[in-house]
């Protein structure tokens, strides 16, 4: 191979470091043998690169190849997904090093290695995942830049320092692009991420489910009130409505099982001013959104459902920002159909006998559905019942029975299941809501941090002229649940957090900690709001802020104009000539004997030494021959002989120099 196509030592350990730093956000969602492959083909060119192993022939590239593909189909069951596709991608990447042989083929690795970048992306674009990227594109870079360094054979970290320079140039361009290249849509679509497992509030609920659920402090969603933040006992996130109760567990309805007449929520009237606010929602592969009670928005794509949720068509695979205006103390349905009316009321033939005994006994002693809610909850809050996140297990027939009148111990969906049991019971039409309740409030910017551990269960009770109304019998056995939190419900417990020793959330009591805890999440609270969350109609709000009313020629001259402006100074940098090097004081002298010698006649020809120099200038003029061998070695001698020079001898050779006068 020519020695120019080569790939440079130096070259070569930043690919191999390069693609490690690549796999490694990957890791998790990987399957071990891929991994395995990259180790086997960093030691695999290690030692061709030693001359101990050969590159793989044909044959052997072939059967990797295979092997990659049924790996990946046995992994994941399919090819097509965007786990799989991203794993096939990884496995091309890692078996493309072992055939690593020339110039070309390290271009196409390195180009394949920037697009492996983006697809971390296509996961999360949290703020330490871009600063790792960024970090990565600096390694790739700088593999770049050592191959074109031909004949590095030592780990050189100049290339880093060149990388680094190229990217911190192309920066300014970096944030025209951002704020005004139109976001146009995509051609094409990502394939769904069907192997990511589902997170946050599920679409049924039974005993137990939201308990699991609590004992994780991952961020389900964060807040920002435009006015002053409500008092978190009206902090209810409102995300599912439960109206179907079978087999145990609680569950929404589907779409196509609500008649066309009851799909459309009933008219509600807003007289007093909204609650206006933006949620980041976190990831969950499902489709509902979270907002307090009787909630719109004015977000494109999001829908209102019938019990007035919040919802989007697709699933929700990245952090998601969206505007909400809600009205808590809004009447909804005043008047309920039949379809309706039926339908929360309905329970399973048989089921819990006794609990329907006791709805029935308590409400036959009060005078108002009002007044039976008021009977329940004073029967939770007054018959010894505990509110626990490790609560028994309960049997599948009657669980309800075996809850109220002999465990009395559970979490917040025991009380919501107990409670709409015994509203249905009676004839009082109630259903089960599942969301979130309060949240941390950051003091750094005053945004609302919700938890998966303040994942709640209440219910909603129809009372004739107040129509759906909210009642937690949760506060009956803890209300210190609602108004502190699950941290202070649990203190005496001591469960909370159990299962992740290592959080942050901990360790409040230290201040330090707590404090660059808090500022961390204002910090990603505001990438999230400002850089992803910088969508097309934002863009349009920003230029017409910039060019008041909007043109396609005031777009394109804005656009061209801080383009000019960005890449004029780098042009000039890049295109202004370089500096002639300062002379020393001793080359100004030679180069003064020299002009005097040429005037003579005798010009020094480029690059000539100042020895041949001297020789064809005393074969032209004898008469100076003397002269010119005395002063040319002088020259040779402070220049090149290590002869100190010092500002005596420097004047000298300045001055016999000036006294010189070439004679023919």
């Amino acid at each position: 191979m020519i020695q120019d196509q080569q790939v440079p030592r130096n070259a070569l350990a930043w690919i191999i470091l390069s693609l490690f730093t690549l796999v490694a956000p990957h890791a998790a969602r990987l399957p071990v043998w891929v991994l395995a492959v990259y180790a086997i083909a960093a030691g695999w060119r290690i030692m061709v690169y030693r001359g101990r192993w050969s590159f793989p022939g044909r044959r052997v590239k072939l059967a990797l190849i295979l092997t990659a593909f049924l790996g990946i189909f046995a992994s994941y069951g399919s090819l097509l997904g965007l786990e799989p596709t991203v794993a096939l991608l990884l496995t091309a990447f890692a078996l493309k090093l072992i055939e690593l042989a020339g110039r070309k083929d390290a271009y196409v690795l390195l180009f394949l290695g920037y697009f492996i970048c983006i697809t971390q992306f296509l996961f999360s674009q949290s703020l330490p995942v871009v600063l790792y990227s960024l970090c990565n594109v600096v390694l790739v870079t700088s593999a770049l830049v050592a191959l074109h360094r031909p004949g590095e054979h030592q780990f050189n970290r100049g290339s880093m320092r060149l990388a680094v320079t190229m990217l911190a140039q192309a920066l300014p361009l970096m944030l025209v692009l951002f704020f005004l290249f139109p976001r146009i849509g995509p051609l094409w679509t990502v394939p769904v991420k069907s192997h990511t497992a589902k997170t946050g509030v599920s679409d049924f609920m039974q005993p137990g489910d939201i308990a699991q659920l609590s004992k994780s402090d991952a961020v389900a969603f964060r807040v920002q009130f435009d006015g002053p933040i409500p008092p978190r006992s009206e902090l209810y996130w409102r995300g599912l409505v439960f109206s179907r109760l079978a087999d145990g567990a609680w569950s929404s309805l589907p779409y196509y099982a609500i008649p066309a007449r009851e799909r459309r929520a009933a008219a509600v009237t807003t007289a007093a001013p909204p609650l206006q606010y933006r949620v980041i929602l976190a990831p969950t592969q499902q489709h509902w959104l979270y907002s307090l009670r009787y909630a719109r928005s004015s977000t494109p794509g999001v829908m209102s459902s019938a019990d007035y949720r919040l919802f989007f068509p697709q699933e929700i695979e990245d952090d998601t920002l969206y505007s909400v205006s809600s009205w808590p103390r809004a009447t909804l349905e005043l008047q309920l159909s039949a379809w309706r009316r039926r339908t929360e009321l309905s329970l399973p033939p048989g089921s819990n006998p006794r609990s329907r005994e006791l709805a029935q006994r308590l409400r036959a002693a009060a005078a108002s559905d009002a007044e039976f809610v008021d009977a329940v909850l004073t029967h939770l809050r007054t018959r010894g019942f505990a509110y626990t996140l490790q609560p028994p297990l309960l049997d599948g027939t009657h669980p309800m029975d075996q809850f109220l009148f002999r465990t009395r111990r559970g979490f917040c969906e025991h009380y919501a299941y107990a409670f709409v049991v015994l509203m249905r019971a009676a004839g009082v039409p109630a259903r089960v809501v599942a969301g979130y309740q309060g949240g941390e409030i950051n003091p750094v910017n005053r945004t609302v941090i919700v938890r998966q551990f303040d994942a709640h269960a209440w219910a909603e009770v129809w009372l004739p002229g107040e129509g759906w109304v909210r009642v937690d019998p949760t506060t009956s056995v803890s209300p210190e649940r609602i108004e502190w939190g699950l941290e202070q419900a649990l203190q005496a417990e001591g469960s909370f957090l159990a299962d992740s020793p290592l959080s942050p959330l901990r360790y409040r009591r230290f201040a330090w900690v707590n404090q660059l805890r808090l500022r961390y999440d204002a910090l990603a609270f505001q990438w999230q709001s400002a850089v992803v969350g910088f969508n097309s109609e934002r863009q349009v709000q920003v230029l017409g802020r910039l060019l008041g009313e909007f043109s396609a020629a005031k777009f394109a001259a804005l656009l061209l104009g801080t383009w000019a402006l960005v890449l004029l100074p780098v042009a000039l940098a890049l295109l202004r000539r370089r500096q002639v090097p300062q002379l020393s004081a001793l080359d100004r002298a030679y180069l003064q004997f020299c002009d005097k010698l040429a005037g003579r006649g005798v010009a020094r020809a480029p690059g000539e030494s100042p020895g041949r120099y001297a020789q064809r200038v005393v074969s032209a003029l004898p008469a100076s021959a003397a002269q010119v061998r005395q002063l040319t070695a002088t020259y040779c001698d402070l220049a090149y002989a290590g002869r100190e020079q010092t500002k005596t001898s420097l004047r000298q050779f300045a001055r016999e120099v000036k006294a010189f006068r070439p004679r023919q």
